[in-house]
């Protein structure tokens, strides 16, 4: 019975169905949804709002996006606008993998806009409005695209997970298949845990991970460090049983399901939970232990799945490495020192960076940092 309303709004000339709630809407033959709601966390010196649009195209030919627009709901003061290459490039096509790319949505593909609005002013807006103009032979067709209330919890301040330096904070916002651009579907819902994972990896002033050829995991600069608790929190999970090859070359290939390895999730209350992944066999904690703040808890190693030693680290909404959305979250006592222009540049000479401004924040991009000692 959906079907007939839906097919009819393509014969017309503008597309405005109304939002059927404030975060769910059915407009011009496109079911969008926003199931994430973004909360304001500051990446280096900029706060930011980043969370996904998901389309799916209910229509029976391919339907092609020209542009995405977002703006502050209470006034319509526009905050970012998508259109050309920027949006082909913030386009991920379910499934990926695929040749598909681009802005056109086949009949019944759903794609996701992975969005980072960034945020100038002094106060960040209540609600965020999106609309989108669509390509036909008839012309250009502007559809709103629903709304979505911004989460104005305040995020949890966290300490170092590890000592000394330097760490590189090694992730890529537009990688196709990095952390923050994969969802998991399980139990019936599809959820991006890594929304704003890093995979912590030490390196020295010649931007080296390994002090020779990197063939044994003790080889790297990363492996045997302490891992810390952020917070003073209870051990909510942990995994303990995966055992680690001498060669890099010998790590198993894992289920999804094992691709943490041996893990430790801590809950920060709130709903919040911290995940430290790819731990070396031997943690130091159990689920019920209360830690505090800069305890060790186990040590960093190569468990699941991975190719270099490194610790994944991340906030979700659940104590699942699966399961659960990833939430932002702010980290004290990291000071930059360099960093990357891109991820594709790692394994050369980092470039010298100036401090951020002082507070807590979270990492820009393949950013070189020092934690205290």
């Amino acid at each position: 019975m959906w079907l007939l309303p839906l097919l009819a709004a393509l014969a017309a000339p503008v597309a405005a169905a109304a939002p059927v709630s404030p975060e769910h809407a059915v407009i011009d033959a496109f079911d969008a949804e926003i199931p994430y709601r973004p909360g304001p966390v500051r990446i280096g010196d900029t706060r930011h709002l980043v969370y996904e649009l998901h389309l799916t195209n209910f229509a029976s030919e391919p339907l092609t996006l020209d542009r995405i627009a977002v703006e502050d709901a209470a006034n319509g003061t526009a905050l970012l606008a998508l259109s050309g290459e920027a949006l082909a490039t913030a386009l991920g096509h379910i499934p990926s993998g695929g040749d598909r790319k681009g802005p056109t949505i086949a009949p019944g593909e759903r794609v996701i806009a992975y969005l980072d609005v960034p945020l100038t002013g002094g106060r960040a807006p209540d609600a965020l409005a999106h609309r989108l103009t669509l390509a036909r032979p008839t012309g250009a067709h502007i559809v709103d695209a629903g709304r979505v209330a911004i989460d104005a919890r305040p995020l949890p301040r966290l300490g170092p997970p590890l000592r000394g330096g330097p760490w590189v904070a090694v992730y890529a916002p537009e990688m196709e298949r990095g952390h923050r651009r994969v969802p998991y579907a399980v139990a019936g819902q599809a959820t991006i845990p890594g929304r704003f994972a890093i995979d912590w990896m030490k390196v020295d002033a010649k931007g080296r991970f390994d002090r020779s050829d990197g063939r044994t995991l003790a080889d790297s600069l990363s492996y045997g460090a302490e891992v810390l608790a952020v917070a003073d929190a209870v051990v909510a999970a942990t995994r303990d049983d995966f055992a680690e090859p001498e060669l890099r070359a010998d790590l198993p290939k894992v289920a999804i399901g094992d691709a943490s390895g041996n893990f430790v999730a801590l809950d920060l209350g709130d709903g919040r939970y911290a995940f430290y992944e790819h731990l070396q066999p031997g943690l130091r904690v159990k689920p019920g232990d209360r830690v505090t703040r800069g305890q060790v808890i186990g040590r960093l190693g190569l468990t699941g799945q991975g190719s270099a030693p490194h610790l994944h680290f991340h906030v979700a909404s659940a104590p699942s490495p699966l399961a659960a959305e990833g939430l932002p979250f702010l980290i004290e006592g990291a000071t930059r020192i360099g960093g990357y222009r891109s991820i594709g540049d790692l394994g050369t000479p980092w470039r010298p960076a100036p401090p951020l401004a002082p507070g807590p924040a979270l990492p820009p991009a393949n950013s070189v940092v020092r934690f205290p000692e």
